[in-house]
């Protein structure tokens, strides 16, 4: 506010010009003697939130102002004031004096102690909030704490990306001793597979062997026959025998004759004789399971299985070793002995080793001895007739 308010004193409050201490009645009124000494300035303006307001003093009439007596002097009587217009009083310093009874002027009162101009609303004045700095130092706090967790952390991940890395290397490093031993044992079970494969078992042989022997009728004359050889072109299987089994009805031009398997019997066709190395191609419609051969020499010693229809009795099968090749005047080639007993009804029937592949085709047997058969080599039947 741009008021200023003053202590006026009108000229009917004069102060009492006798110098009584106690005080005494003028002509406007009692004043105590010590009132001068307690009049102050006023306190310069303070700033509010209101636009500045300036009050004026009503006119009232008064005195010209006296001097204050000086200490010591005596108190004079005034005249009563003139009557005029009213002029606002000077301000009275306050007496010069040593007294103990005069006091100093107190301090100006706080900015939010002064009142507002009689009528107008108090705006006290409000402090601005004070700053808070406690989050800024919980969060110094936090990152030095989490600082040592982070980096042991850290140390951690990298200590278990090495342990993951050399854990892949052992893992890679097992795999790769693992296939080496994988490998010898494929190795080693083929072995085994060659050495089981290796030893005669008469009893597999049979059960490979039996569905592919028949017995088989030409005219009045029985033999064996056994499927083997490619599939012919029509259709159908190819059968080998011996010649001397189907040469009474191939003689009479007849060229048929059949096959018997327990209680099936099936129609064949003589295809072609070769009476120098005494074998026989047969052709049936029907498709039967074909035996393996073999171009390999047997051994001396080699173990062997025979499969025939000794005297008609059919999946008849005999055991033994063969012993060499012989030269037979009979024959146009080699034909290799074995100790498997054979009889009649036997010619035609396959020889098989342990493999079971066809390695001859039984075909004699000494007349006088027991234990000597004669085989005609199946490379040899191949040769001639040319379907293996």
């Amino acid at each position: 506010m741009s008021a200023q308010y003053r202590d006026q004193t009108p000229a009917s409050q004069a102060e009492p010009t006798n110098g009584s201490a106690a005080g005494s009645s003028g002509p406007s009124g009692p004043y105590p003697a010590a009132a001068a000494a307690e009049i102050r300035p006023a306190a310069p303006p303070q700033p509010t939130g209101l636009p500045p307001i300036t009050p004026i003093a009503p006119a009232a009439p008064t005195s010209p102002a006296v001097p204050a007596p000086s200490a010591g002097s005596a108190a004079q009587p005034t005249s009563a004031p003139a009557e005029g217009p009213a002029v606002p009083a000077a301000p009275v310093p306050p007496p010069v004096s040593a007294s103990p009874a005069v006091s100093a002027p107190p301090a100006a009162p706080p900015a939010s102690s002064v009142s507002a101009p009689p009528g107008e609303p108090t705006h006290p004045a409000v402090p601005p909030p004070p700053r808070r700095r406690w989050p800024a130092v919980v969060a110094l706090v936090l990152a030095l704490l989490l600082l040592p967790v982070a980096a042991v952390e850290g140390y951690l991940l990298y200590r278990l990306d090495q342990r993951l890395d050399a854990t892949r290397a052992q893992a890679a490093a097992d795999r790769s001793s693992e296939g080496a031993r994988l490998d010898a044992l494929e190795r080693r079970a083929s072995d085994l597979e060659q050495q089981v494969g290796s030893q005669f078992n008469p009893a597999a042989v049979a059960e490979a062997a039996l569905p592919s022997v028949f017995r088989v009728r030409a005219g009045e004359a029985t033999g064996t026959a056994f499927a083997v050889g490619r599939e012919p072109t029509s259709g159908g299987t190819y059968l080998f025998t011996n010649s001397h089994v189907i040469e009474g009805v191939w003689d009479k031009g007849i060229r048929e004759v059949f096959l018997e398997r327990r209680d099936q019997r099936f129609p064949a066709t003589i295809i072609k004789v070769d009476k120098t190395n005494d074998v026989a191609l047969l052709q049936a419609k029907e498709k039967f399971p074909r035996l393996e051969t073999t171009s390999e020499r047997v051994r001396s010693g080699e173990q062997i299985a025979v499969v025939g229809s000794p005297l008609g009795l059919e999946d008849s099968v005999t055991t033994g070793v063969v012993s060499a090749y012989r030269k037979i005047p009979d024959f146009a080639g080699e034909v290799f002995q074995f100790d498997a007993a054979i009889n009649p009804g036997n010619s035609g029937g396959p020889v098989i080793n342990s493999k079971k592949q066809v390695v001859g085709i039984a075909t004699a047997k000494a007349r006088e001895a027991e234990g000597i058969g004669l085989a005609v080599p199946i490379a040899t039947a191949c040769a001639a007739l040319a379907i293996c």
